[in-house]
């Protein structure tokens, strides 16, 4: 595999100037590497806002696979896995701005293991805010506090505050057990015992699974808050807020199916199965109907 050391791969669906905006943080990080550190691969999912054409005036040094579907976050990104030139990978979200010398940091940190397999840095939200970005295994207790009447009722539930990690202030270096997929940076050992995201998860719940899966391979995944990025979560997904509500439901059904019931005893797998599944079909259902409840609200307003 020739050219790079570290190749970036964004996948953008309709998120023009987000896009933008993350490429010009990767330009001024790239002007600081020597040429044959950093390759950016941008693969754009059908987008219809012109932001492949944005990428290709503005951006002539980022390779751009334009497609002609929605190939998914897991898809787009598996694609640019498989056409990248680099050793290492880093799965970067559109709408993340990587701060200066972020890539660098990381990509040392990839250099430097000998037992890594992940490495997320510390996000940000737009505010500067902390986003909790690493975090423990999901378990069903905790989803059912979380964004949901429960945690409403009992906002400092234990069972929130382990998942989150919130026991420290994210600002050491540690082992996690999974970091956000909007700033994913894969050792290319990682890359050759795992290969790419699982495409059965078409998005969400596919970096939990990678952390997963490495952890399984007896390789570690750390969280490196000296490297820093801002993310604006959701600027794509909230254009079609119910179908995310769908996809993350189900997304986490497979990652229970495929994580969690078969470390149970065997007569109860099926059970646990057909609970997990009724637990977030009720809770995607509310979701929903609030989420209509609301459109509704704002058209009698009118």
């Amino acid at each position: 595999m020739p050219g790079f050391d570290l190749s970036v791969t964004i996948c953008s669906w309709n998120t023009v100037d987000d896009l933008r905006a993350c490429l010009e943080s990767l330009e001024a990080e790239r002007e600081t590497l020597p040429p044959s550190r950093l390759e950016v691969v941008v693969v754009d999912n059908a987008s219809a806002d012109g932001s492949p054409d944005m990428v290709e005036a503005e951006f002539p040094w980022v390779r751009l696979l334009r497609q002609t579907e929605n190939l998914g976050f897991t898809g787009g990104h598996n694609l640019a896995i498989a056409h990248r030139q680099g050793r290492h990978v880093a799965l970067l979200n559109s709408d993340t701005v990587v701060h200066p010398g972020a890539i660098a940091t990381l990509y040392a940190a990839l250099e430097g293991s000998t037992d890594v397999g992940v490495i997320g840095p510390k996000l940000l939200n737009p505010d500067g805010s902390l986003q909790y970005s690493c975090r423990r295994f999901p378990n069903p207790v905790a989803a059912a506090f979380r964004n949901t009447l429960l945690g409403r009722l009992f906002p400092d539930n234990p069972f929130v505050r382990d998942y989150l990690m919130k026991d420290f202030d994210h600002g050491q270096t540690r082992d996690v057990d999974w970091v956000s997929g909007a700033a994913l940076f894969i050792h290319e050992r990682a890359v050759e015992r795992l290969g790419g995201l699982d495409p059965a998860f078409f998005m969400y719940c596919e970096d939990t699974d990678y952390c997963r899966r490495a952890h399984d391979a007896g390789l570690r995944v750390v969280y490196l808050p000296e490297a820093v990025v801002t993310h604006a979560i959701g600027r794509s997904t909230d254009r079609v807020a119910n179908k995310m509500i769908v996809r993350f439901h189900r997304s986490m059904l497979r990652y229970y199916g495929k994580h969690l019931v078969p470390r149970a005893p065997w007569p109860l797998r099926p059970v646990l199965f057909a609970l997990a599944a009724l637990a977030l079909s009720t809770r995607a259902g509310l979701f929903l109907a609030k989420n209509g409840l609301d459109a509704l609200r704002r058209w009698t307003a009118r």
